[in-house]
């Protein structure tokens, strides 16, 4: 319909002549709608951002850029717009207007509009690609004999004692326990779990309330006590405890360990609080919000340094590995404790059990471009 209107006007009719109707002259060829990318102009110069430098390169070196379904993540780039800061937010309209385009609309837009840059670290750091999932975990509003992990909300006092007290602490320490009672918000069977919730940063949780009734909700990140994040993975590779130091691995560990099972979540210092979510049906068919403060797309949604990359930024993403091989478009929509180094992304896999298993062995090498408005 848009098309149709932007049509010029047809000429006034003529009495036809003698021996037939005249030939209309031939319609001049309409322009492209999207001009040819500028891949044979000169490319600008690199730039620093961070702890990053920028190189440019050109399209055809960016690996499968040309088989990527490209239509599976604009919906990631539509709710970036959501949150969308300059010079990302220029390019908002027709990002939107490009929701219905074909396959090839999208690529050449993106070729026109948006010059690659590799990103390459100032100091020497491991590329690395890893995985974050949103847990699904049953959970009971009131402790009982088989849920007795607690969640909380942040204490009163959060703000005004910095760093808060350790997860050692607030577990031996009755100061620290009194300002967090009254503020359990659900009870957990596993108390690794608890800690899987509090690494991812959000979950999904199935309550059982007291009445019986069964809720979905979903707890957000709302805080901290601020300590140093220590890897438990690392603690028991450390200690010589295990070769697989992948989550499956630190659970099996912890089955066979029991007794080892407070001193190995004690060596992680660092403590999550959470606020809660209703969620529904729509949400659910979402990520939690990510710190750009948009909604996460499992598979198009990554975590990065955010010094080096600004949120909303679409980037190019390739890895192979054991587990996984990528070649996609994605969006610096998150940032993490854990996310140290500009080579450096977490991989938003989804939520569940099986998108957990996935998150939890991923460690690939890694290489990034920036997608950056011309």
């Amino acid at each position: 319909m848009l098309a149709a209107c932007s049509s010029v006007p047809l000429p006034p009719m003529q009495p036809l002549p003698p021996g037939g109707p005249v030939r209309a002259p031939a319609p001049a060829t309409p322009a492209p709608a999207t001009p040819a990318a500028p891949e044979d102009g000169a490319l600008p110069p690199p730039m620093l951002r961070g702890k990053a430098r920028w190189v440019p390169v050109r399209w055809a070196d960016l690996p499968g850029f040309g088989a990527d379904a490209l239509h599976e993540a604009w919906n990631a780039w539509i709710r970036s717009c959501e949150r969308a800061a300059p010079p990302h937010a220029a390019l908002c309209p027709e990002v939107r207007r490009l929701s219905i385009g074909s396959l090839d609309d999208q690529r050449a837009w993106m070729q026109q509009r948006l010059q690659p840059y590799r990103i390459e670290p100032l100091q020497a750091a491991e590329p690395l690609l890893t995985g974050y999932y949103e847990p699904m975990l049953d959970a009971a509003r009131l402790p009982n004999a088989a849920q007795q992990a607690p969640l909380f909300s942040p204490p009163a006092d959060l703000a005004t004692r910095r760093p808060w007290y350790t997860r050692q602490e607030i577990d031996t320490l009755p100061q620290a326990r009194a300002a967090l009672r009254g503020r359990e918000l659900a009870y957990l069977a596993d108390p690794l779990d608890a800690l899987a919730l509090q690494i991812q940063g959000s979950g999904r949780l199935r309550v059982t309330e007291a009445d019986g009734r069964v809720s979905v909700v979903r707890l957000a990140y709302a805080g901290s006590n601020e300590q140093p994040y220590r890897s438990v993975g690392a603690w028991l590779l450390q200690q010589g405890a295990v070769r697989d130091a992948t989550w499956p691995g630190i659970k099996a560990w912890a089955r066979a360990n029991p007794q080892r099972l407070q001193e190995l979540l004690w060596a992680n210092p660092r403590v999550v609080f959470f606020r809660e979510e209703p969620l529904s049906d729509f949400d659910a068919g979402f990520g939690p919000r990510g710190a750009q403060g948009v909604p996460l797309t499992p598979g198009r949604s990554i975590a990065v340094e955010k010094d080096s990359v600004p949120y909303g930024t679409p980037m190019w993403l390739s890895s192979a590995g054991p587990l996984l091989t990528l070649n996609r478009l994605v969006f610096a929509q998150d940032t993490g404790s854990a996310i140290v180094g500009t080579v450096r992304a977490d991989y938003f896999v989804g939520w569940g059990a099986e998108a957990g298993e996935v998150a939890g062995r991923l460690k690939q090498p890694l290489a990034l471009w920036v997608l950056w408005p011309r």
